[in-house]
């Protein structure tokens, strides 16, 4: 079964509205359809891997990849439904683990909580898409109406336009299908874990489907006592033309949360600062890893964080194959994001109060709008010049993005605490070790309404092709050209601050075939990330800003090139995909800082690495998904104002673990009993460039087990973290580190009819 319903016995009278009519249609009202020329989807069982099923994908989503992702000269991961449905993963960062070598950041302002994957040692947030769209707004993503997910290793110029120089995420949307079927589930869990999904899909005429999807979700986190996550979403989609050369796609996605937002533990603060009122000293200087206090420790206030989101997005996507040569796809987009919190830092670098045992409650704020209207069109194709086969790719895109950024002015006392932790200070401090989340404050929260507005607009088109070279070689090429437009205004003093730039990038490959189920490739490619290209939507080191000539060189764009060597195989009657890869990402002119505080793009950086994947089937009962990492980076010429200048050069990257390891696996040990199991082991990460921020290494293991009752229903079982291991999944910068769920249990029944 590659859809899963999860939710509680019991709920809570808000949530059972929003979905309690859905399961109630989809489990009664979607008979399986025999009319003449439907085509009637087979059962597919939850219970693993069975014959001919495996955990491995042979191709990419994107039309851009003209060749089987075996031939691809690239690293590319697709985790498939089955991964996700077998992890019971909920959220996008969830699924993501699953992929060794990809870290998740925390930002100072913008997206502290939301999705920031590191992939390779550079920030991705602004190289995620749907569908193969970008996806801008800052957002916790879910997965209810995901299909797969595709991670892309290496540059994303040629493919992507501007972003990161380690890889991009595209997400796969589920869409209708030809043929009739009900999935639901419900799950009740540990940390108070109650989750319902519906997934219905009708064909109401030989060519055409409805497809819904619904959600909604409101749990705790283990080992966090306070911290809550509640949210809900629908997702309807119709087809026309399902089956036929010419389909349209109509879509629509709606998410909507309401959390008790948890950033986490402050660190263990390397720098001393004195107090000169005679406090006695509780803490020595640490050495900047997070703080040993108890796990369920939570700094924020009810009566004052809060952290909501709402996400629409309309798709509407027309395709015509011309022949099976020929094939057109066009795509627009149309989509809003709003993100508004107010959420608790725990103390700060800039005092000392944690060596006298307090913490001062410093607000982070935000009321974020993003609105984005695109287009793409695709023409894909093969044809012959000779004896040489091309399958080629060309594209043209347009798109208009604006955010606006405000904030809340909130009275938060003193963040030296000079009257203490409690009533005193308007409980805007808090012990060290016995905060108090009930604590009564009465401070005040008002809109700044003095937005900082940020609006890109890009125009793009772009070529790929690759050339059979008989039965062995081939040779790919990808050219892409972007006319890249950023303004923004400054919420200070409201003036206007543009860059227009040009980018033109490159992707080039050979891949040699030395038998049929096997390549060795070598590629080298490039990225750009132009000024203000991640829209104001969370920590940019490259953004556009409001100093210097407007056409300043400190806002040209920020050049990167990597080289990938490389090998795939596959073994075991081509159900198990092997690969290997040897890469070099080299960033030649970041900004920095000058020692008399000036910019300038003279910064270099590397990355080398080593990666290696696999996936698929070992047996007809046993998959496996998963790969090792090894990267050393180093920030060779990292610049520093006055006395900081070179004092990081040789440092590493920050968010990029030396070794990480990832391994899910499932095994059927009776017709109708799997059991699974998953190891992930991240080494040490730094959360700055200066080194004195850091979070510890961590193995986590993971296990579940499904009992197929019947042919509609199937029992599953997650236990989560299995040791209850205290770990840290994210390092910001300066104040603070995640900490991730302890040991967290599930139970779903899934049904299917």
């Amino acid at each position: 079964m590659d859809r899963v319903w999860i939710g509680p016995a019991s709920h809570r009278a808000s949530f059972v509205p929003r979905v309690s009519g859905l399961i109630g249609m989809a489990l009664t009202g979607a008979p399986a359809m025999a009319a003449e020329g439907v085509v009637e989807l087979p059962h597919v069982s939850v219970s693993g891997s069975r014959d001919g099923e495996s955990f491995r994908t042979e191709a990419s989503a994107s039309p851009k990849n003209t060749e089987p992702l075996l031939d691809t000269p690239r690293s590319i991961a697709v985790i498939p439904q089955e991964v996700i449905r077998t992890t019971a993963a909920t959220e996008l960062s969830q699924v993501l683990r699953t992929v060794p070598g990809i870290t998740f950041g925390a930002g100072e302002g913008g997206n502290p909580l939301g999705d920031q994957p590191f992939i390779r040692g550079y920030n991705a947030q602004a190289s995620t898409f749907v569908d193969g769209m970008r996806d801008i707004g800052a957002q916790s993503r879910e997965v209810f109406n995901t299909e797969s997910v595709e991670v892309s290793k290496g540059p994303a110029g040629a493919y992507d336009g501007r972003g990161s120089a380690g890889g991009s995420i595209n997400i796969v949307s589920k869409t209708p299908q030809l043929g009739s079927f009900a999935d639901g589930t419900l799950a009740v869990g540990n940390a108070r874990t109650k989750r319902a999904t519906v997934d219905g899909n009708w064909q109401f005429a030989q060519a055409g489907a409805l497809r819904l999807n619904a959600m909604a979700h409101d749990a705790g986190i283990a080992g966090r006592d306070v911290a809550r996550n509640e949210r809900w979403g629908v997702a309807p989609s119709l087809a026309f033309g399902l089956g036929t050369p010419t389909r349209v796609l109509v879509s629509y996605y709606h998410l909507q949360s309401d959390d008790m937002p948890d950033v986490g533990l402050p660190y263990n603060n390397p720098e001393f600062k004195p107090r000169k009122d005679g406090r006695p000293r509780v803490l020595e200087p640490g050495d900047g890893s997070p703080l040993d206090v108890p796990r369920h420790t939570w700094y924020g206030l009810k009566d004052r964080d809060f952290r909501k989101e709402a996400v629409d997005q309309g798709t509407l996507r027309f395709e015509h194959d011309f022949s099976p040569a020929l094939k057109l796809r066009n795509q627009t987009r149309l989509f809003h994001g709003v993100q508004d919190y107010v959420v608790t830092y725990p103390d700060s670098l800039r005092t000392g109060n944690i060596y006298y045992g307090m913490v001062h409650r410093r607000p982070a704020t935000r009321y974020s709008t993003t609105r984005t209207v695109a287009n793409q069109t695709d023409l894909s194709g093969e044809f012959l010049t000779g004896a040489v086969k091309h399958s080629y790719a060309a594209g043209l895109e347009f798109s208009h993005e604006k955010a606006s950024n405000d904030r809340y002015v909130v009275d938060a006392g003193n963040n030296a605490c000079p009257q203490g932790p409690g009533a005193a200070g308007g409980y805007n401090c808090t012990t060290l070790r016995d905060p108090n989340p009930d604590d009564p404050w009465r401070g005040s929260i008002r809109r700044q309404h003095a937005p900082a507005v940020t609006t890109i607009r890009t125009a793009s088109a772009y070529l790929f092709d690759s050339a059979h070279l008989g039965e062995q070689w081939i040779v790919s090429g990808g050219l892409r050209f972007d006319r890249y437009s950023v303004d923004g205004t400054a919420s200070n003093n409201r003036t206007q601050y543009t860059r227009n730039d040009s980018l033109l990038n490159y992707q080039t490959g050979v891949v040699y075939k030395p038998v049929p189920d096997a390549s060795v490739y070598l590629s080298y490619g490039t990225a750009s990330k132009p000024a203000g290209s991640m829209l104001g939507q969370g920590r940019e080191d490259h953004a556009l800003l409001p100093s210097g000539a407007q056409r300043g060189d400190h806002l040209a764009p920020e050049k990167n090139r990597a080289i990938e060597l490389g090998a795939k195989w596959d073994v075991v009657h081509d159900r198990l995909a092997l690969s290997a890869a040897l890469f070099r990402i080299d960033t030649t002119n970041a900004r920095i800082t000058q020692e008399d505080g000036s910019y300038v793009m003279a910064g270099k950086k590397r990355v080398d690495g080593v990666e290696l994947g696999l996936t698929g089937n070992l047996t007809n009962k046993w998959s496996v998904f998963g790969g090792y990492v090894h990267q050393k980076s180093e920030l060779s010429k990292a610049g520093g104002a006055g006395k900081a200048f070179g004092a990081q050069d040789g440092d590493a990257f920050p968010n990029t673990p030396g070794d990480s390891f990832s391994l899910w696996t499932t095994y059927r040990i009776l017709p109708t009993v799997t059991l699974g199991g998953g190891a992930f082991y991240t080494s040490k990460v730094w959360g700055n460039e200066a080194g004195n921020r850091w979070v510890p290494p961590y193995w986590r293991f993971d296990a579940m087990a499904a009992w197929q009752i019947n042919k509609h229903a199937v029992m599953q079982l997650n236990v989560d973290n299995l040791a209850d291991k205290r770990y840290y999944n994210k390092a910001q910068p300066s104040h603070y580190a995640t900490l991730a769920p302890g040991r967290t249990v599930l139970l779903s029944l899934n049904l299917r009819y």
